[in-house]
């Protein structure tokens, strides 16, 4: 029978858990991108950018 102080060191599930820590913190991240992104300004620029990027000498 396993005691409480065998449940308590039993680290089963701690990958998958930090797994879905990891997951969050990415998906946070990209949700902050896409609202700078949508920002007019930021807009503007990556426009600008990619505009003198492709005007032919």
């Amino acid at each position: 029978m396993r005691t409480l102080t065998d449940l308590w060191r039993d680290e089963e599930g701690a990958n998958t858990a930090e797994y879905a820590i990891v997951t969050m913190g990415a998906v946070a991240i990209a949700g902050a991108l896409v609202a700078v992104m949508r920002s007019g300004g930021v807009q503007e620029l990556l426009n600008g950018i990619v505009e003198r990027a492709l005007q032919v000498p």
